[in-house]
């Protein structure tokens, strides 16, 4: 782990929306951003860079866990430490001051291009994470359903980047979301929080052109669904009928997943990407990359940890 450091904030307004950036670092490709209730911390990756964040609001303190190989999403454990999902599949990190990863299973060990990408813990701390093709061919990703037993089974997917994975407030409707540009649908499927089966997937939204592919997510709780919007400098809230609620533009090109933070869950802080930006528009954009903090006027739902 990297020493902690003390970080500058940076302001923007931006039509009714007033952002703060967290912290003045930038990532290549800031994604998977949690709360964390208990230490009142977000934590998040940079997918590129092999790294977890880990940043306290209050205090401005930052430290950074460095691995070796790309992280696409994580959880904490009931039994503490967190369970990551790597390029090498499922692992656990028992000790996060001396990260050592414990490996659990690799679903894709057969497909060495693919790696995961995003996910989230179900309301029975089973977590669902999906892969992603990196080299971009005709091979599909598909999520994973990991159970507290440490079984794993297929669920759902086969698309090109599995994302958007998020649980209405009463479990019983997962969200996933299709990023390619050809595509830019967000499904919604039944889901039964006892069992963990999925049945009835169906087209939730199709993101207009020119509006961005719909990356990351979260749920708020009325049940509303955010939706970042990859290349298309906004955060999209839909309602549980699929009727669009929210534009909101953001300042950066790039944002790749919210989620709800602060004491009283109404901070919506987005992640995002600055990877493939030439240095002029970087330098003319400086929050590219940043992760954003945006006052809301609704609360979302704390984040389930993983039951093993």
């Amino acid at each position: 782990m990297l020493p902690e450091t003390s970080v500058n904030l940076r302001l923007v307004i931006l039509g009714e929306n007033i952002m703060q950036a967290l912290s003045a670092q930038r990532d290549q490709l800031g994604e998977c951003p949690r709360w964390h209730a208990e230490t009142q911390t977000l934590w998040w990756v940079d997918i590129t860079k092999h790294q977890i964040h880990r940043h306290h609001p209050a205090s401005g303190q930052h430290s950074v866990i460095q691995l070796q190989e790309e992280i696409g999403c994580f959880i904490w454990r009931e039994k503490g430490g967190l369970l990551v999902a790597l390029q090498s599949g499922f692992h656990f990190i028992d000790d996060v001051s001396n990260p050592t990863l414990t490996p659990i299973v690799d679903p894709e060990a057969d497909k060495p291009w693919q790696r995961f990408n995003d996910g989230r813990c179900d309301p029975k701390g089973r977590f669902i994470a999906g892969t992603m093709n990196a080299r971009k061919d005709e091979s599909f990703g598909t999520f994973y359903q990991l159970c507290p037993d440490l079984s794993v089974r297929p669920l759902i997917g086969k698309s090109w980047t599995c994302n958007g994975m998020a649980f209405s407030p009463d479990g019983k409707t997962l969200y996933w979301s299709d990023t390619p540009i050809q595509n830019r649908n967000i499904y919604r499927c039944d889901y039964d929080p006892e069992t963990g089966e999925v049945s009835n997937q169906q087209l939730f939204f199709h993101v207009p052109e020119g509006m961005g592919r719909p990356d990351g997510a979260t749920v708020d709780s009325e049940g509303n669904y955010w939706s970042a919007q990859y290349a298309g400098s906004r955060v999209l809230c839909i309602s549980p009928q699929g009727e669009l609620l929210r534009d909101i533009a953001l300042p950066v090109t790039n944002p790749t997943m919210p989620c709800f933070g602060g004491p009283d869950l109404k901070t919506l802080y987005v992640t995002s990407a600055s990877q493939g930006m030439s240095a002029e528009h970087l330098a003319a954009h400086p929050l590219e990359g940043a992760v954003l903090a945006i006052p809301m006027d609704v609360a979302g739902l704390p984040e389930v940890a993983f039951g093993g």
